[in-house]
């Protein structure tokens, strides 16, 4: 018998982390891999419509997570594009929405620390007889602890979200107990819904200590910034 009853199935919190972990892990990693590109073209080029982009962006880090939710619905429901995909309540969907919800704050920081690096980093690469290519990565290097700090706030943004997963993933889990589309934040809210204080509370512990990880890593790379200055 064992010392302490845990007041639910035996793997149940364990394959929620998972979800959570492997949907925001996934979305963020893609957002990344789109939004620095992105952050890198706007800081180093000026362009018709470049102020509507940004301010496009910038909105966009404040766009209700519901209705994200409900137009990725849309998206993979059987009347939308990728119906025939299948993807409605899937880890899949629930990454789409995950991403759009994270791509504006990496883009929007990333392109903050680019545009924040001084001219005169600039101008010292362009006197040594950089390239243009030569002058980007020196500003990219000064820049990268912004850079970092934006993809953890775009971590931090995807695993806190509990609206558009619940939408686009279900909330579901198998017949054992163990998480198909249940992650930390849905079934805190579902746990706590039924009751479950204990439960919900051991889980919003596990989110808590997620979160202040991610802090800590960004404090972490701060200080590293500030130091090398």
């Amino acid at each position: 018998m064992p010392v302490v009853e845990l007041p639910f199935r035996e793997g149940y919190v364990r394959s929620i982390i998972y979800v959570s972990l492997y949907v925001s892990g996934t979305a963020v990693v893609l957002s990344t891999l789109f939004s620095i590109p992105v952050a890198i073209v706007m800081g180093f080029t000026d362009f018709p419509g470049k102020q509507f982009v940004k301010s496009i962006i910038n909105t966009g880090m404040g766009f209700p997570s519901v209705v994200v939710g409900l137009l990725v619905l849309f998206v993979v429901s059987n009347q939308g594009p990728l119906g025939p995909l299948e993807l409605i309540f899937t880890r899949e969907a629930m990454i789409m929405s995950q991403f759009v919800l994270a791509t504006p704050p990496i883009t929007a920081i990333s392109l903050a620390a680019i545009t924040s690096v001084s001219d005169n980093v600039r101008d010292a690469a362009r006197a040594l007889g950089g390239t243009r290519l030569d002058v980007a990565l020196v500003v990219i290097k000064e820049a990268r602890y912004g850079i970092a700090t934006a993809i953890l706030a775009g971590f931090g943004r995807a695993i806190s979200e509990v609206g558009s997963v619940l939408i686009v993933g279900g909330n579901i889990t198998s017949a054992s107990g163990i998480s198909k589309t249940r992650t930390l934040t849905t079934a805190i809210q579902l746990e706590a819904r039924q009751g479950q204080y204990d439960t919900a509370m051991l889980l919003g512990a596990v989110l808590l200590v997620l979160v202040l990880t991610v802090n800590a890593v960004v404090v972490r790379f701060g200080d590293g910034g500030a130091m090398n200055r």
